[in-house]
Order: C-alpha cells, then sequence, then structure tokens
C-alpha cells in the first residue's frame, strides 16, 4: 500500500465517513475504516488517523482539550472548510468520487445504475438520486453525532429515531445536508418540534409549549414531556446545532 499524500479526493471521501461514524469508531478496525482503506489502497492505520486528525479540527473536541496528530495538514483544514461552506455540495461530490474510485477497482465494466456523474436518466431522476444520497447522510452524520439515542428522552432504537432538521431544509436548502441543522429525536418528539410544540432554548434546554402542557394530566403526557422540561438535551459528540438555526425555530416554528 502507497505511503503517499492524501490527494483531494480522498480526504474528501475522508472526511464524508469522518461524518457518517459514531465517535468511538475511528480506529482502524471498524469495517468502514478497513473498507476505504481498501478503495484508496491505503492501510487502516493511514485511514484512522486522517479521521482522528480531522475530529481534532471539530470545535467541540477543541473545548474537550483533544488533540490532533503532527501530521494535521492545512488540505484538512481546507476540506473541513469547504463541508461546512457547501455541505450538499460536497456530499454530492464525495459520492460521486466514491463511484469513480470503485468503477477503478471494479474488475468488471459494469457501471452502477444510480451513478450520479454522466448519468444517462433525466434530469429530475439524477436530481432525486442526489436528493436521496444527502438524505441518507444527513440521518447518518446527525444519528452518529448522538451515539444513535433521542437528545431528549435517550431512546436508542434506531428504527425510533429521526435525523430531525431543526429548520426545513425547503425554506433553507442550504443547510439540507448540513449535521449541525440535526436533532437525533424519537418519531414522537421529531413530530412534536415539526409542529413547534416543543423547541430548545439558548441553554439548550427543552421548552414545551403551552398547548401541551394543558395535557399534563395525562399520563403518556408526562412521561413523555412532562418529565423533559426545562433539562437539558443530550449533545452530540461532534457538529453541535447551530444556535441560530434554533433561535429561527423558536422564532418562525415555535408556538408559546
Amino acid at each position: 500500500m502507497a505511503n503517499r499524500k492524501w490527494s483531494r479526493d480522498e480526504l474528501i471521501l475522508a472526511m464524508n465517513l469522518y461524518c457518517q461514524l459514531p465517535f468511538g469508531k475511528l480506529h482502524k478496525g471498524t469495517a468502514e475504516v478497513v473498507q476505504l482503506a481498501m478503495l484508496l489502497d491505503r492501510s487502516p492505520s493511514s485511514v484512522s488517523m486522517k479521521l482522528c486528525n480531522l475530529a481534532s479540527l471539530d470545535p467541540i473536541n477543541i473545548e474537550r482539550g483533544v488533540k490532533g496528530l503532527s501530521s494535521v495538514s492545512s488540505a484538512d483544514r481546507g476540506i473541513w472548510e469547504e463541508f461546512h461552506n457547501d455541505w450538499d455540495g460536497l456530499v454530492v461530490e464525495s459520492e460521486t468520487i466514491r463511484q469513480k474510485f470503485e468503477l477503478n477497482t471494479d474488475s468488471d465494466d459494469e457501471v452502477r445504475h444510480d451513478s450520479i456523474n454522466g448519468f444517462d436518466g433525466a434530469t429530475e431522476t439524477t436530481r432525486l438520486v442526489q436528493v436521496r444520497l444527502t438524505q441518507q447522510f444527513f440521518r447518518r452524520s446527525v444519528l452518529a453525532s448522538f451515539n444513535c439515542q433521542c437528545c431528549i428522552s435517550g431512546i436508542s432504537i434506531p428504527e425510533l429515531l429521526i435525523a430531525s432538521h431543526i429548520v426545513p431544509w425547503s425554506q433553507f436548502p442550504q443547510h439540507r445536508a448540513n449535521p449541525r441543522n440535526g436533532l437525533c429525536l424519537s418519531r414522537l418528539h421529531d413530530g412534536a418540534f415539526d409542529l413547534g410544540l416543543i423547541t430548545i432554548d439558548e441553554e439548550m434546554k427543552l421548552v414545551i409549549s403551552k398547548s401541551l402542557r394543558d395535557h399534563y394530566s395525562n399520563t403518556v403526557m408526562q412521561v413523555s414531556f412532562q418529565a423533559f422540561e426545562g433539562k437539558p438535551i443530550c449533545l452530540p459528540n461532534r457538529f453541535r446545532p447551530d444556535s441560530e438555526l434554533l433561535a429561527a425555530h423558536r422564532q418562525t416554528i415555535f408556538r408559546s
């Protein structure tokens, strides 16, 4: 396996993987790390080190005093900034790059039918493929950041969890794939959040609307909402929810 400088394409794939792996699984033995290493013709240790370098650039880890390796480069920082400046664009680009690597390493010449780069189908179909990839990335990134637990209730059953957008991506398309526009919520709390029946305040504490509080006589409402009112949500290991987007939710969606 080559010991060579990381290309921009390789760094994009590493950043894509970093976003979607739980923080405790950046090590060389993780299946996804091994898979990417094989795709890039690198060692799992090399990929793991790159993921740890990227982790050291996260503001949450900086606050914790997590230090990167001496090999953190300006290119690493550049890719970090590229993703944060254009999540949608870099998510789609990373998938295109991955397909290119896969095609280059495939023993046969079969072309994947959902290929983005040079897609032969209609423009609308191409757009739908891109939306699907963006949605998948957002869900995986948000759930990984919150350790696959509802940040309000602690529920950890994946089938009952939603990667909830803080502000609707239809109104804020630039934040459609941005993990900082996400909360990991149970299906019940996601519905309440989307309808503006609950929100998160400046101190990251749960706020309940009056219309929900009026139903506290119901046992289910007591267990599901009253028990968590005024308590801080569980913060993610990375990609802390954007305070400006939370403020927008309180101002435009929450029904006090």
